[in-house]
């Protein structure tokens, strides 16, 4: 039996309404020759959950809290509570694709249930159809279990054919089998032992009443009070343009990608005139790929560390913006540790939800930082790639929001675009759909500015020729 790290048990008891614990990814697939239902949905599914069985599993409590909970088959496992249908009133706008996913992002999971939904969205503009992904954070840690999306995914339109077996629920085991489970595991390893003691010790705190009632949060246009619902944006953009002002300016996409965010808050904040001074920034927590101690990126990619970017928002030049970036990131790339974007994007599987997935948690475990957003870019591969026999088109993260904050950006390049899932606190942040706007306008401004250095002639060294 296994049993959840410290770290998972945390993330399924902190969640609740205002802040459910998952993380989504939004699939929009091209129409293909035969279109795609839900009967074979969920039986492309079927065949691929044997790769990944915690699919089936539920924590389950240990008497006495002597160990996390463990995870146990699901003996009422039933895939069709999983894999649901949902449509969007024509035309099939990307306006109503967004109030939905915002909506289903909201939606806690049945924690009696397998930590996981799929979504198949169907009457989009073009005849496209999307499927949206949902996990709970305790579920896809990267290691032990990686992303459904991943696991869907195919490099042809021909869905392999995958041996698969009549799946049987193990029995559950008593209460007396998992404490007898827990003290072993304790013994046999102690440090986790004495995690699972600090993390009783913080549950114990939590409940405890504070003296004067609950601390507020900080104020700001980026923290709140949690609502239960959210709103979702999109953004789709070139790759070609990052590379180009890369080329001119220095750094790298990644350097461009936030502090074209930067630009977009900042452009974002004027039009709800708020105050924007030169000394306005707010701290993001970026987590970044890092090689492990041979070198090489792990089975699926790499370790993932947080990093505190403080994001020049008061910074009214781009160039200067996107300067401050680089600079600030500098130390990260000059370590050696760095993981280079085409080594990720060469990984097999597009294992960029699994990726987002992971720097969520890095980001959640890391909330005592004190950052305002979390920010996670993954690149992917530039050849197209299949899901269930369908062209993927486009590809968004979506992020969730805790700790009072009201916004996350989550951002995937692929096929040669660049796409970024932007999810918000549908109370705080009423116009997400104006911050995305702003994003792209930031990365219109930079664009704008490639070619300008080779235009203008060095002042004091032109002379007029002598005839």
């Amino acid at each position: 039996m296994q049993r959840l790290s410290p770290l998972d048990a945390m993330f399924l008891n902190r969640d609740t309404p205002t802040t459910p614990r998952q993380i989504a990814s939004l699939a929009i697939l091209e129409p293909g020759p035969t279109p795609l239902d839900h009967d074979r949905l969920i039986e492309v599914i079927n065949e691929r959950l044997d790769i990944v069985p915690r699919y089936r599993q539920i924590p389950r409590k240990v008497p006495g809290a002597l160990s996390t909970p463990i995870w146990v088959d699901d003996e009422d496992f039933d895939i069709s509570l999983h894999v649901r249908r949902s449509a969007l009133p024509r035309p099939g706008t990307r306006d109503a694709l967004h109030e939905l996913v915002g909506r289903l992002v909201a939606r806690r999971l049945d924690l009696d249930r397998p930590l996981w939904e799929l979504y198949l969205i169907e009457g989009l503009e073009g005849s496209r159809s999307a499927l949206l992904f949902k996990a709970h954070q305790a579920l896809v840690d990267g290691s032990e279990t990686i992303d459904l999306a991943q696991v869907l995914l195919e490099e042809t339109d021909r869905v392999r054919d995958i041996p698969h077996e009549d799946w049987a629920p193990r029995p559950r085991p008593g209460g007396l089998g998992l404490v007898r489970a827990g003290v072993d595991r304790n013994v046999r390893h102690p440090g986790e032992a004495l995690q699972i003691t600090e993390h009783n010790l913080v549950r114990f705190a939590r409940r405890l009443p504070v003296v004067g009632g609950s601390q507020p949060p900080p104020r700001g246009i980026l923290t709140t009070v949690p609502s239960r619902h959210r709103r979702f944006s999109s953004l789709e953009t070139d790759l070609e343009a990052y590379r180009r002002v890369r080329e001119e300016h220095g750094g790298t996409v990644n350097d461009v990608i936030l502090a074209v965010i930067a630009g977009g808050i900042r452009g974002w904040m004027l039009t709800r005139a708020e105050p924007v001074t030169a000394k306005t920034s707010f701290r993001a927590m970026v987590p970044m790929s890092v090689v492990t101690d041979d070198g090489l990126p792990t089975s699926l990619g790499s370790k993932v560390r947080g990093h505190l970017l403080s994001l020049p928002v008061g910074e009214s030049n781009p160039v200067v913006r996107l300067h401050q970036v680089s600079y600030a990131l500098k130390d990260h790339r000059e370590t050696g540790s760095a993981v280079a974007a085409n080594q990720l994007a060469s990984l097999p599987g597009f294992a960029t939800s699994t990726f987002h997935a992971v720097g969520a948690r890095v980001a959640a475990a890391e909330s005592g930082r004190g950052h305002h957003l979390v920010i996670t870019n993954v690149p992917g591969p530039q050849d197209p790639v299949f899901m269930a026999g369908e062209q993927v088109a486009e590809v968004y993260p979506c992020l969730p929001l805790s700790n009072h904050r009201a916004l996350s950006v989550g951002v995937t390049s692929y096929h040669g675009r660049v796409f970024y899932g932007i999810v918000a606190d549908r109370d705080a942040v009423g116009d997400v759909d104006v911050l995305a706007q702003c994003i792209g306008d930031a990365l219109e401004e930079l664009v704008e500015t490639v070619g300008t250095r080779r235009r203008r002639a060095p002042r004091g060294r032109s002379r007029p020729q002598r005839s």
